[in-house]
């Protein structure tokens, strides 16, 4: 009897999702970046202000803007990844350029002498927090093959409702099986038309049991990982100095998100009495959504030269929801397995990730107009990070892989300047810890700004270069693949901002 199909070929299906750690971690990083001042000091502005990317960090200090003003950023962004796998070298670099800083900020001083609030500042920033455009390629010879995959999910799955009823085309079953029976019997399903693996007892229907097509002692594996996408974020700010020495601040903000992830596998190097030759498995992934934030922060003086800060960043409260396709082929692939392909798309419920709070102690100091010294100190708790709703049992189990796994983020940041007439002279040092226990999985980031800025009295022209340097290992598939490979990123960033006095 043909199965009841829940959305016709060619729109989305309701499928169960397969959320998980490295989730929780792509939207809770952000890199940094911003306007060129703020990238040339290493993002160091916790308790130095007077910059629209300085909210990221404390949004008091919009309230250090002497008058209001107007900033645009563009950057270049250079990603390279060099990938080890099983003593194989591979190198791929992406290019990109975005609008990554726009803003503006209001000052209001005021016009009594008796009021204690010396001047209130409205600010209205974009900044993109990540910017996801990468590509990855990892290439050797593996002794862990896809079968091993798609035999994971096999396992224990019965063999009959995999099968293709009458008069039902092999993607209307493959929708039809994501959104009734779940991931994992849709990979089964995917694993078997595509020739990869096949039941021990084909005539049983009841059969839970599964056996690999290929025969290899070890197989060349190609992977190819792209990905685009952003997370920005608008920033509303109110702050405000108060008396002479103090300066608070709040905001609200807003964040996109827009992630897509290619990846392209290719197998092939069998034994020659091998049943199967080749195996190419692909997949896409896409991700929209939003999120709400916000921010209190204050700065004081404590005398002409030194200034303290304090802030803390709420956790960003993220709605996300993810589509998929995949398409498989094989030499034992079904003849019609070419209908499953990008166009086949699985639609997932709606989730929701709560990323942790994070809290920055500043301190900073000022040689008068010839230039100024700062340090930032970030602190985050990765293991609070949430899949939710906490009530469904598949978050909880992930939930606690995510307490175990991940641990607490030390973010350190210095950054200077140094000002010779109307040039100004940046550098900066950014040093963030692993969000892993083991400190492995991903490592610790480290990275060194300069920059330059050249004031014209009406307006500024400031140009900053950051190079930041991470090591992770990153598995080709979440299941099948125990061995990792090893990439070590270079991600440099060229920024030209613009700064208009208004």
């Amino acid at each position: 009897m043909k199965r009841i199909i829940t959305f016709i070929v060619g729109l989305s299906c309701l499928a169960v999702s397969a959320q998980n750690i490295d989730d929780v971690l792509r939207y809770s990083i952000e890199n940094l970046q911003g306007t060129a001042r703020f990238q040339g000091m290493g993002g160091a502005f916790g308790a130095v202000g007077g910059d629209l990317s300085s909210l990221n960090i404390n949004p008091a200090g919009s309230a250090i803007f002497a008058n209001s003003l107007f900033t645009i950023t563009g950057s270049n962004f250079n990603q390279r990844n060099e990938s080890s796998y099983f003593g194989s070298l591979a190198t791929e670099e992406r290019n990109s350029f975005d609008l990554n800083q726009i803003g503006g900020v209001f000052v209001f001083k005021s016009k009594t002498t008796s009021s204690p609030w010396q001047k209130v500042a409205l600010a209205v920033n974009y900044d993109m927090v990540r910017n996801f455009d990468n590509e990855v390629f990892t290439t050797g010879n593996s002794d862990q093959g896809i079968d091993n995959y798609f035999l994971d999910f096999a396992q224990g799955v019965p063999f009959g409702p995999l099968l293709i009823q009458d008069g039902e085309f092999i993607e209307e079953a493959y929708l039809d099986i994501g959104a009734n029976l779940g991931f994992r019997d849709q990979q089964a399903f995917l694993g078997y038309y595509g020739g990869v693996i096949d039941p021990v007892d084909e005539n049983d229907d009841n059969n839970t049991s599964y056996v690999s097509n290929a025969l290899y002692n070890t197989v060349n594996q190609e992977y190819f990982r792209r990905t685009n996408g952003y997370n920005s974020k608008l920033t509303l700010n109110l702050s405000g100095q108060y008396q002479e020495n103090l300066f608070v601040g709040a905001s609200l903000n807003f964040h996109d998100i827009l992630f897509d992830e290619y990846t392209e596998f290719t197998e092939t190097g069998y034994d020659l009495n091998s049943e199967i030759q080749f195996v190419n498995f692909d997949n896409y992934l896409r991700t929209e959504g939003s999120g709400f934030s916000f921010s209190l922060g204050a700065i004081a003086k404590l005398n002409q030269n030194v200034r303290v800060g304090g802030s803390y960043q709420s956790p960003t409260w993220y709605r996300l929801l993810d589509d998929t396709s995949q398409r498989i082929n094989s030499d034992l692939a079904d003849s019609e397995i070419g209908f499953i392909d990008f166009n086949v798309v699985n639609l997932f419920d709606a989730y929701r990730i709560r990323t942790p709070g994070k809290v920055t102690a500043s301190m900073a100091i000022i040689f008068g107009p010839q230039g100024l010294l700062s340090f930032d100190y970030g602190y985050q708790d990765m293991a609070q990070a949430e899949l939710r709703p906490t009530t469904d049992p598949r978050f909880n189990n992930e939930n606690t892989f995510i307490a175990t796994q991940l641990g607490n983020v030390n973010t350190f940041r210095l950054g200077g300047e140094y000002r010779i007439d109307n040039v100004s002279l940046r550098g900066g040092y950014r040093f963030e810890g692993s969000p892993y226990q083991d400190g492995i999985t991903i490592g610790d980031l480290e990275a060194i700004s300069f920059g330059i800025g050249v004031n014209f009295g009406g307006s500024r022209l400031d140009l900053a270069y950051s190079r930041s340097e991470q090591s992770a290992r990153q598995q080709l598939f979440s299941t099948g693949f125990p061995s990792t490979a090893l990439v070590d990123n270079t991600n440099t960033i060229i920024t030209l901002g613009y700064t208009l006095n208004l």
